[in-house]
């Protein structure tokens, strides 16, 4: 495994409230504990994120399980291994299936989303991706979604490609804080042995072409 960069900040030395945010990450997942751990050396950037995460991502008015396909592509596209591992089990509980996170790169061309996610994953892209809209682009979007919407999902997906962008470079690993606990991890990552079999495998999902694939024009 590659080193890590930034070390975990003990249990110990957090405020109680600190404390009992991680529990709740080591009890309900997304974000698991180790990155909540990262970013606990600093109170402010710990309590921002995680209030921030809370308001647009776990509650907040555009439906949770877009929010979740939308991070997910994210990770697939920027290749963060850590939060790409991990699902948001209210999501998995609601509408989502595991399925869906296979062909999340060439979603246009799948039929496992319908369109109101496709256009979703096409903000996303747009996003991650930094491509140019057009008339057409937007006008699908504002077909599905109220502007108070498309605010929401568009500051979720920054938020998100911001810390997954960052915390790809800190090859930080699940099962490694409050170990033990198997909450949010997606299949087949279940324990540290899982994970590590998982990873192992030709054909693990980091180990492929992040690119989405294009038309010639």
């Amino acid at each position: 495994m590659s080193k890590q960069r930034i070390s975990y900040l003990p249990l110990e030395k957090m405020d109680s409230a600190m404390r009992a945010e991680m529990e709740r990450c080591a009890r309900e997942g997304t974000p698991r504990p180790e990155s909540s751990a990262v970013r606990a050396h600093v109170p402010g950037a710990f309590w921002s994120f995680a209030n921030s995460w809370r308001d647009i991502f776990h509650t907040g008015i555009c439906d949770h399980a877009i929010k979740e396909l939308c991070r997910l592509y994210v990770s697939r596209s920027v290749k963060c291994e850590f939060c790409g591992n991990q699902r948001s089990t209210k999501a998995f509980n609601q509408n989502l299936d595991e399925a869906q996170t296979d062909d999340l790169i060439n979603f246009e061309k799948s039929p496992k989303y319908t369109d109101k996610q496709k256009s979703a994953l096409a903000y996303a892209e747009a996003i991650t991706w930094r491509l140019e809209t057009d008339d057409a682009f937007w006008d699908r979007l504002h077909g599905h979604y109220t502007e108070p919407e498309l605010v929401e999902l568009g500051c979720f997906i920054a938020l998100t490609m911001g810390q997954q962008s960052w915390l790809r470079l800190l090859n930080i690993e699940h099962h490694q804080v409050m170990t033990g606990t198997a909450a949010s991890m997606a299949p087949g990552f279940e324990s540290a042995e899982a994970l590590a079999q998982t990873k192992a495998s030709p054909e693990y999902w980091a180990k492929q072409e992040a690119r989405p694939k294009k038309n010639a024009a």
